[in-house]
């Protein structure tokens, strides 16, 4: 899977370039993902382009968070309107912190330490 990511101070931005994170690609999405420098204790994921995911690729970005550990924290911003109910529907927006721009989760994230 195409993942961009670049340091932007102590946050890593990951940018996922797919329009789905379905079955038929969420283990190339989860392998992709811990391919990534684990040193990074916040990434905050863009899900901008993604504009379908099902509980495959729900479980697949579980699974990355899970993965990181504790004293790692991943955040999620820019999500479409679909893939932002399929969060809600699921209640995973209260396991994940869900931004609507980058500038507002550096500014959480700033605010909450």
């Amino acid at each position: 899977m195409d993942l961009i990511h670049a340091q932007q101070g102590e946050y890593l931005v990951v940018t996922v370039n797919a329009m789905r994170i379905d079955a038929s690609a969420a283990l190339e999405f989860k392998d992709s993902m811990n391919a990534i420098d684990e040193s990074n204790s916040k990434i905050l994921l863009n899900l901008e382009q993604v504009e379908f995911i099902d509980s495959s690729g729900l479980g697949a970005i579980i699974s990355v968070m899970k993965h990181m550990g504790k004293g790692r924290k991943m955040d999620l911003w820019a999500l479409t309107p679909t893939v932002e109910k399929v969060f809600r529907l699921t209640r995973m927006d209260s396991i994940f912190s869900i931004y609507a721009t980058l500038e507002q989760a550096v500014s959480d994230q700033k605010a909450t330490g």
